[in-house]
This record gives structure tokens, sequence and C-alpha cells, in this order.
């Protein structure tokens, strides 16, 4: 009866990994909205203040 459990978990959690690595490398990634339209890089007048 544990065997039967255990190939259970095991092709869950294959179904789980591979569902992972489909969603993280195969599927477009969701488009970022900025709320900020004008960005300005460092250097530039009134940019990020780093130093």
């Amino acid at each position: 009866m544990s065997t039967i459990i255990q190939d259970i978990l095991v092709f869950a959690t294959l179904i789980l990994a591979v569902g992972f690595l489909v969603k993280k490398f195969f599927l477009p990634k969701p488009v970022k909205v900025n709320k900020n339209k004008f960005t300005k890089s460092c250097g530039q007048e009134g940019g990020c203040s780093c130093s």
C-alpha cells in the first residue's frame, strides 16, 4: 500500500516541477507598468540622487 502512495507522490512532485519550469521559461512574462512616466537615470540633473 505504501508503494502506491509513494508513486503518487513522486508523480505529483514531477508534475509540479515540470509545471514550474514551463511557467518560468516558456510562458511570456507579464508586462510591468511603472507609475512614473518619466524615469531619470543616475548622473542626470535631478536624477535618483545616488552617490
